[in-house]
Protein backbone atom coordinates (compact mmCIF):
# COMPACT_ATOMS: atom_id res chain seq x y z
CA UNK A 1 0.00 0.00 0.00
CA UNK A 2 1.46 3.13 -1.24
CA UNK A 3 2.04 6.11 1.78
CA UNK A 4 -0.42 8.52 2.42
CA UNK A 5 2.59 11.62 1.24
CA UNK A 6 3.16 9.45 -1.76
CA UNK A 7 -0.52 9.58 -2.68
CA UNK A 8 -1.38 12.88 -2.03
CA UNK A 9 1.54 13.94 -4.54
CA UNK A 10 0.75 11.89 -6.99
CA UNK A 11 -3.19 13.27 -6.69
CA UNK A 12 -1.67 16.57 -6.79
CA UNK A 13 -0.03 15.83 -10.10
CA UNK A 14 -3.03 15.19 -11.43
CA UNK A 15 -4.85 17.62 -10.56
CA UNK A 16 -2.45 20.43 -11.11
CA UNK A 17 -2.75 20.59 -14.72
CA UNK A 18 -7.05 20.55 -15.11
CA UNK A 19 -6.35 23.17 -11.47
CA UNK A 20 -4.01 25.41 -14.16
CA UNK A 21 -6.29 25.45 -16.93
CA UNK A 22 -9.07 26.70 -15.25
CA UNK A 23 -7.07 28.90 -13.25
CA UNK A 24 -5.83 30.44 -16.41
CA UNK A 25 -9.63 30.41 -17.76
CA UNK A 26 -10.96 32.34 -14.84
CA UNK A 27 -8.14 35.11 -14.53
CA UNK A 28 -8.06 35.58 -18.27
CA UNK A 29 -12.19 35.90 -18.32
CA UNK A 30 -11.44 38.71 -15.70
CA UNK A 31 -8.47 40.05 -17.41
CA UNK A 32 -11.23 40.72 -20.42
CA UNK A 33 -14.10 41.69 -18.75
CA UNK A 34 -11.68 44.23 -16.82
CA UNK A 35 -10.26 45.61 -20.09
CA UNK A 36 -13.69 45.78 -21.75
CA UNK A 37 -14.87 48.21 -19.08
CA UNK A 38 -12.23 50.78 -20.37
CA UNK A 39 -13.82 50.74 -24.12
CA UNK A 40 -17.28 52.28 -25.01
CA UNK A 41 -19.68 51.71 -28.25
CA UNK A 42 -20.43 53.85 -31.05
CA UNK A 43 -22.22 56.41 -31.20
CA UNK A 44 -24.95 55.66 -34.09
CA UNK A 45 -26.34 52.91 -32.05
CA UNK A 46 -25.47 49.95 -33.72
CA UNK A 47 -23.72 48.22 -30.57
CA UNK A 48 -20.51 48.13 -31.96
CA UNK A 49 -17.59 48.17 -29.80
CA UNK A 50 -15.20 50.89 -29.86
CA UNK A 51 -11.56 49.77 -28.37
CA UNK A 52 -10.88 53.40 -27.41
CA UNK A 53 -9.15 53.71 -24.05
CA UNK A 54 -11.39 55.96 -21.27
CA UNK A 55 -12.93 56.24 -17.74
CA UNK A 56 -16.70 57.08 -19.31
CA UNK A 57 -18.10 54.07 -18.02
CA UNK A 58 -16.87 54.25 -14.29
CA UNK A 59 -17.92 58.22 -14.37
CA UNK A 60 -21.08 56.96 -15.35
CA UNK A 61 -21.39 54.56 -12.47
CA UNK A 62 -19.78 57.01 -9.54
CA UNK A 63 -22.06 60.21 -11.30
CA UNK A 64 -25.68 58.98 -11.95
CA UNK A 65 -27.30 58.44 -8.61
CA UNK A 66 -29.62 55.38 -9.42
CA UNK A 67 -26.10 53.35 -10.03
CA UNK A 68 -25.00 54.47 -6.28
CA UNK A 69 -28.28 53.59 -5.18
CA UNK A 70 -28.43 50.28 -6.95
CA UNK A 71 -25.05 49.43 -5.76
CA UNK A 72 -26.05 49.88 -2.00
CA UNK A 73 -29.07 47.52 -2.65
CA UNK A 74 -27.48 45.11 -4.14
CA UNK A 75 -24.83 45.16 -1.18
CA UNK A 76 -27.51 45.28 2.05
CA UNK A 77 -29.51 42.76 0.03
CA UNK A 78 -26.27 40.34 0.22
CA UNK A 79 -25.68 40.91 3.83
CA UNK A 80 -29.25 40.81 4.87
CA UNK A 81 -29.66 37.22 3.15
CA UNK A 82 -26.48 36.38 4.74
CA UNK A 83 -27.44 37.27 8.19
CA UNK A 84 -30.42 35.31 7.72
CA UNK A 85 -29.47 32.41 6.70
CA UNK A 86 -26.63 32.20 9.64
CA UNK A 87 -29.26 32.69 12.05
CA UNK A 88 -31.55 30.03 10.35
CA UNK A 89 -28.71 27.64 9.69
CA UNK A 90 -26.94 27.49 13.38
CA UNK A 91 -29.98 25.93 15.05
CA UNK A 92 -30.97 23.66 12.06
CA UNK A 93 -27.39 22.23 11.81
CA UNK A 94 -26.88 22.72 15.53
CA UNK A 95 -29.92 19.51 15.86
CA UNK A 96 -28.74 17.79 12.87
CA UNK A 97 -25.02 17.40 14.32
CA UNK A 98 -25.55 17.31 18.07
CA UNK A 99 -29.28 15.88 18.96
CA UNK A 100 -30.46 13.84 16.05
CA UNK A 101 -30.26 10.09 15.97
CA UNK A 102 -27.94 9.12 12.96
CA UNK A 103 -30.46 7.62 11.61
CA UNK A 104 -32.85 11.03 11.48
CA UNK A 105 -29.45 13.16 10.92
CA UNK A 106 -28.91 11.04 7.71
CA UNK A 107 -32.66 12.34 7.01
CA UNK A 108 -32.20 15.63 7.25
CA UNK A 109 -29.13 15.80 5.50
CA UNK A 110 -30.89 14.43 2.44
CA UNK A 111 -33.87 17.11 2.77
CA UNK A 112 -31.40 20.03 3.20
CA UNK A 113 -29.56 18.57 -0.16
CA UNK A 114 -33.04 17.92 -1.80
CA UNK A 115 -33.89 21.65 -2.40
CA UNK A 116 -30.87 21.99 -4.49
CA UNK A 117 -31.30 19.02 -6.86
CA UNK A 118 -34.52 21.23 -8.26
CA UNK A 119 -34.06 23.56 -10.82
CA UNK A 120 -33.60 27.25 -9.80
CA UNK A 121 -36.10 28.87 -11.96
CA UNK A 122 -39.04 26.36 -10.65
CA UNK A 123 -38.10 27.39 -6.68
CA UNK A 124 -37.97 31.28 -7.80
CA UNK A 125 -41.94 31.17 -9.33
CA UNK A 126 -42.25 29.04 -6.81
CA UNK A 127 -42.03 31.96 -4.56
CA UNK A 128 -43.64 34.08 -6.68
CA UNK A 129 -46.73 32.30 -6.24
CA UNK A 130 -46.36 31.86 -2.77
CA UNK A 131 -45.95 35.53 -2.59
CA UNK A 132 -48.79 36.92 -4.64
CA UNK A 133 -51.87 38.69 -4.10
CA UNK A 134 -53.72 35.48 -4.00
CA UNK A 135 -51.33 33.29 -2.88
CA UNK A 136 -51.47 31.03 0.11
CA UNK A 137 -49.30 33.49 2.22
CA UNK A 138 -52.19 36.32 1.66
CA UNK A 139 -54.98 33.34 2.34
CA UNK A 140 -53.16 32.62 5.68
CA UNK A 141 -52.40 36.33 6.73
CA UNK A 142 -55.37 38.30 5.89
CA UNK A 143 -57.65 36.87 8.43
CA UNK A 144 -55.26 38.55 11.30
CA UNK A 145 -55.14 41.80 9.30
CA UNK A 146 -51.79 41.32 7.46
CA UNK A 147 -50.91 41.01 4.12
CA UNK A 148 -48.35 39.53 2.18
CA UNK A 149 -45.26 41.21 1.21
CA UNK A 150 -46.06 40.62 -2.42
CA UNK A 151 -43.33 41.61 -4.81
CA UNK A 152 -40.23 43.75 -4.04
CA UNK A 153 -37.15 43.60 -2.11
CA UNK A 154 -38.85 41.86 0.65
CA UNK A 155 -40.00 39.35 -1.70
CA UNK A 156 -36.26 39.23 -3.13
CA UNK A 157 -34.50 38.68 0.43
CA UNK A 158 -37.28 35.94 0.85
CA UNK A 159 -36.69 34.31 -1.85
CA UNK A 160 -32.38 34.42 -2.05
CA UNK A 161 -32.28 33.33 1.74
CA UNK A 162 -34.17 30.20 0.77
CA UNK A 163 -32.48 29.39 -2.42
CA UNK A 164 -29.27 30.04 -0.74
CA UNK A 165 -29.64 28.16 3.35
CA UNK A 166 -27.94 24.94 2.24
CA UNK A 167 -24.88 26.43 1.18
CA UNK A 168 -25.17 28.00 5.13
CA UNK A 169 -26.27 25.02 6.66
CA UNK A 170 -23.87 22.11 5.06
CA UNK A 171 -20.92 24.15 6.27
CA UNK A 172 -22.20 24.95 9.74
CA UNK A 173 -22.97 21.40 10.11
CA UNK A 174 -19.92 19.96 9.50
CA UNK A 175 -18.10 21.99 11.88
CA UNK A 176 -20.62 21.05 14.84
CA UNK A 177 -19.82 17.74 13.53
CA UNK A 178 -16.00 18.16 14.52
CA UNK A 179 -16.90 19.61 17.80
CA UNK A 180 -16.64 16.99 20.99
CA UNK A 181 -19.43 16.15 22.91
CA UNK A 182 -16.98 15.96 25.23
CA UNK A 183 -16.78 20.34 25.18
CA UNK A 184 -20.42 20.63 25.55
CA UNK A 185 -20.29 17.91 28.48
CA UNK A 186 -17.40 20.09 30.66
CA UNK A 187 -19.36 23.23 29.94
CA UNK A 188 -22.66 21.71 31.62
CA UNK A 189 -20.16 20.31 34.53
CA UNK A 190 -19.01 23.98 35.35
CA UNK A 191 -22.17 25.40 35.64
CA UNK A 192 -22.71 26.94 32.37
CA UNK A 193 -26.13 27.97 31.26
CA UNK A 194 -26.73 27.11 27.68
CA UNK A 195 -26.36 30.35 26.17
CA UNK A 196 -22.97 30.39 27.08
CA UNK A 197 -22.19 27.50 26.13
CA UNK A 198 -23.49 28.52 22.57
CA UNK A 199 -21.36 32.08 22.97
CA UNK A 200 -17.94 30.54 24.47
CA UNK A 201 -17.90 27.54 23.35
CA UNK A 202 -19.92 26.50 19.89
CA UNK A 203 -19.83 29.62 18.39
CA UNK A 204 -15.71 30.18 18.12
CA UNK A 205 -15.47 26.59 17.00
CA UNK A 206 -18.39 26.99 14.06
CA UNK A 207 -16.84 30.58 13.45
CA UNK A 208 -14.94 29.55 10.41
CA UNK A 209 -17.50 27.42 8.74
CA UNK A 210 -19.83 30.27 8.92
CA UNK A 211 -17.29 32.55 7.29
CA UNK A 212 -17.46 29.65 4.71
CA UNK A 213 -20.93 29.30 4.46
CA UNK A 214 -21.23 33.03 4.19
CA UNK A 215 -18.67 33.45 1.19
CA UNK A 216 -21.65 31.29 -0.90
CA UNK A 217 -24.87 32.98 0.49
CA UNK A 218 -23.20 36.56 0.22
CA UNK A 219 -21.57 36.02 -3.30
CA UNK A 220 -24.64 34.44 -4.97
CA UNK A 221 -26.62 37.18 -3.65
CA UNK A 222 -24.37 39.94 -5.18
CA UNK A 223 -24.06 38.65 -8.99
CA UNK A 224 -28.09 37.30 -8.91
CA UNK A 225 -30.50 38.91 -11.20
CA UNK A 226 -33.04 35.84 -12.06
CA UNK A 227 -34.63 36.07 -8.54
CA UNK A 228 -34.97 39.88 -8.69
CA UNK A 229 -36.72 39.93 -12.22
CA UNK A 230 -38.81 37.25 -10.87
CA UNK A 231 -40.51 38.74 -7.36
CA UNK A 232 -38.44 41.69 -7.65
CA UNK A 233 -40.81 44.09 -8.87
CA UNK A 234 -39.40 46.87 -10.08
CA UNK A 235 -36.23 46.77 -8.09
CA UNK A 236 -32.98 46.16 -9.64
CA UNK A 237 -30.05 45.01 -8.35
CA UNK A 238 -26.53 45.09 -10.23
CA UNK A 239 -26.82 41.67 -12.07
CA UNK A 240 -29.99 43.42 -13.80
CA UNK A 241 -27.57 46.43 -15.11
CA UNK A 242 -25.51 43.83 -16.49
CA UNK A 243 -27.87 41.65 -18.06
CA UNK A 244 -30.00 44.73 -19.66
CA UNK A 245 -26.82 46.30 -20.84
CA UNK A 246 -25.18 43.56 -22.35
CA UNK A 247 -28.32 42.43 -24.08
CA UNK A 248 -31.28 44.68 -24.77
CA UNK A 249 -29.22 47.94 -24.54
CA UNK A 250 -26.07 46.34 -26.47
CA UNK A 251 -23.34 48.59 -24.14
CA UNK A 252 -21.07 45.64 -23.30
CA UNK A 253 -18.21 47.67 -22.33
CA UNK A 254 -20.65 49.43 -19.62
CA UNK A 255 -22.14 45.65 -18.51
CA UNK A 256 -18.14 44.80 -18.13
CA UNK A 257 -16.99 48.60 -16.08
CA UNK A 258 -20.80 47.46 -13.99
CA UNK A 259 -19.76 43.59 -13.34
CA UNK A 260 -16.71 44.76 -11.61
CA UNK A 261 -18.33 46.13 -8.81
CA UNK A 262 -18.74 42.85 -7.16
CA UNK A 263 -15.91 41.48 -8.08
CA UNK A 264 -14.42 44.38 -6.41
CA UNK A 265 -16.69 43.51 -3.37
CA UNK A 266 -15.88 40.00 -3.28
CA UNK A 267 -12.09 40.65 -3.31
CA UNK A 268 -12.61 43.13 -0.52
CA UNK A 269 -14.82 40.53 1.47
CA UNK A 270 -12.19 38.06 1.02
CA UNK A 271 -9.12 39.98 1.84
CA UNK A 272 -11.17 40.81 5.36
CA UNK A 273 -12.20 37.53 5.98
CA UNK A 274 -8.69 36.37 5.22
CA UNK A 275 -7.07 38.86 7.91
CA UNK A 276 -9.77 37.12 10.40
CA UNK A 277 -7.90 33.71 9.82
CA UNK A 278 -11.35 31.89 9.83
CA UNK A 279 -10.00 30.13 6.71
CA UNK A 280 -6.88 29.03 8.17
CA UNK A 281 -9.18 26.96 10.66
CA UNK A 282 -11.38 25.44 8.20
Amino acid sequence: MASAPGYQRRLLSLLAPPMLWLGVAYLGALAALFITSFWTVNAYGTGEVVQVWNLDNYRQLFRIDVYRTITVRTLLTAVGVTVIDAMLALPIALFMAKMASPRLRKMLVVAVLTPLWASYLVKAYAWRGLLSDSGPIAWLMRPFGLDTPGYGLTATVITLAYLWLPYMILPMYAGLERLPDSLLDASADLGARPWLTLRRVVIPVLWPAAVAGSIFTFSLSLGDYIAVKIVGGANQMLGNVVYDNSGTAGNLPFAAAVATIPVVIMVVYLALVRRTGALENL
